[in-house]
C-alpha cells in the first residue's frame, strides 16, 4: 500500500509530462490505443469519481460569493455558446459531421482540469473551480435538449437516452465520491490527497491512450481531414475563449480571461463515454482531436495571459 501511494504521489508531481505522454503515445503507438479504446467509459467513470472525491461540497458553497457572476457564466457556457457556435456554423455553411461536432463541443461542460489550468497561468482558480463543478452537474440536463432537440443534430440516440447516460456518468460518480468521502473521513482523505491527484493523472493518461485509437490510421488515410479537423478544434476552442473573455470584460480582466479559459476548454470525455457506437465516427474523431487544444492551449496562451495581466496592473 505504501509503494502504491508513493507511485500515485509521483504521478501527481509528474502530471504535465504524463498527460503529454498519454496523448502522443496513444497517437504514435496504435496497438496501445486500441488496447485502451474499450475501457474509455469505465476510465471516465473512475476519473469522475476521483475528481469529485477531491471536491468538498461545503467548499463549493463557500465559493459561491458571487452568485450572479456564477449564474451568468453557467448560462453563457451551457446555453449561449452552443447557439453562437450553431449560428457561426450555419453562416459558414459548415455542414456535415465537423460542423455538428463543433456545435456539440460548445454544449459541453467546462473541463474538470480548468481550475488547475487557471492557477497554472495566473488566472482566477476559485471561480473556475465553482463553474467547472456546477457545469458538470448541469450538463446532462442542458446539452441533450440543445444538441438533439433545438439544433437537430443526429447522434443516433434520443434526447432522453443521452440525458440518462450523461446523468449516470455524472451522478453515480458523485454518489460514490460522497460515500467514499464519508468512509475515509477528512483526515485520511487529506493524507491521501496527493495520491488521489496522482490517480486522476493516471486515469487521464489511460483515457488519452484510448481516445487516440484510429487517429494514426485516419491521419495516414485522410491527412487533410485530420489536420483540418484538428485546426478546426483549435479554432473553435480559441474562438469560444475569445468571445467569452470579451463578453465578461465588465467583470474585470482576470475574471474575463478565466471565463474564456473555461469556455475554450470543454470536457469531451463525457460524450466519448456515453455516445453509442452508431454515432458518426467523424464526430467521435473530432472529439478526440479536441484533446490537443485542451491540453496545449493553456500553455500556448500563458504568455498572452501574463502580458495582459501585467498590462492591466501597469
Amino acid at each position: 500500500m505504501h509503494a502504491l501511494r508513493r507511485l500515485l504521489e509521483w504521478s501527481a508531481l509528474k502530471g504535465a509530462a504524463l498527460l503529454a505522454i498519454g496523448i502522443f503515445a496513444g497517437l504514435l503507438i496504435p496497438p496501445l490505443a486500441a488496447a485502451f479504446r474499450d475501457v474509455i467509459t469505465p476510465t471516465v467513470f473512475i476519473l469522475m469519481t476521483l475528481v469529485l472525491l477531491r471536491v468538498d461540497p461545503a467548499q463549493v458553497l463557500a465559493y459561491l460569493k458571487r452568485p450572479v457572476l456564477v449564474l451568468a457564466l453557467l448560462v453563457w457556457l451551457l446555453a449561449v455558446c452552443p447557439l453562437l457556435a450553431w449560428a457561426v456554423v450555419q453562416a459558414m455553411g459548415l455542414d456535415g459531421p465537423l460542423g455538428a461536432a463543433l456545435v456539440i463541443m460548445a454544449t459541453g461542460c467546462a473541463a474538470t482540469s480548468s481550475p488547475a489550468f487557471a492557477r497554472l497561468v495566473g488566472l482566477d482558480g476559485e471561480i473556475s473551480f465553482v463553474v467547472a463543478v456546477v457545469s458538470t452537474l448541469l450538463v446532462p440536463f442542458t446539452a441533450p435538449p440543445l444538441a438533439l432537440g433545438l439544433l437537430g443534430i443526429d447522434l443516433a440516440i434520443s434526447i432522453q437516452g443521452l440525458m440518462l447516460r450523461l446523468a449516470l456518468v455524472v451522478g453515480l460518480p458523485l454518489l460514490l465520491s460522497v460515500a467514499i468521502r464519508r468512509w475515509m473521513g477528512p483526515r485520511r482523505l487529506a493524507e491521501w490527497g496527493k495520491a488521489v491527484d496522482g490517480a486522476v493523472v493516471l486515469m487521464v493518461v489511460f483515457y488519452g491512450f484510448g481516445v487516440m485509437d484510429g487517429m494514426m490510421a485516419k491521419l495516414l488515410a485522410e491527412p487533410a481531414f485530420v489536420l483540418g479537423g484538428t485546426a478546426l478544434a483549435f479554432a473553435g476552442a480559441f474562438a469560444l475563449n475569445a468571445a467569452t473573455a470579451i463578453a465578461f470584460t465588465p467583470y474585470g480582466q482576470r475574471v474575463a480571461l478565466s471565463a474564456g479559459l473555461l469556455s475554450g476548454n470543454r470536457n469531451m470525455a463525457l460524450y466519448l463515454a456515453v455516445l453509442p457506437a452508431a454515432t458518426d465516427s467523424r464526430i467521435l474523431l473530432f472529439f478526440a482531436m479536441c484533446q490537443f487544444p485542451l491540453f496545449l492551449s493553456p500553455f500556448l496562451l500563458k504568455p498572452i495571459y501574463r502580458r495582459l495581466i501585467a498590462w492591466q496592473g501597469a
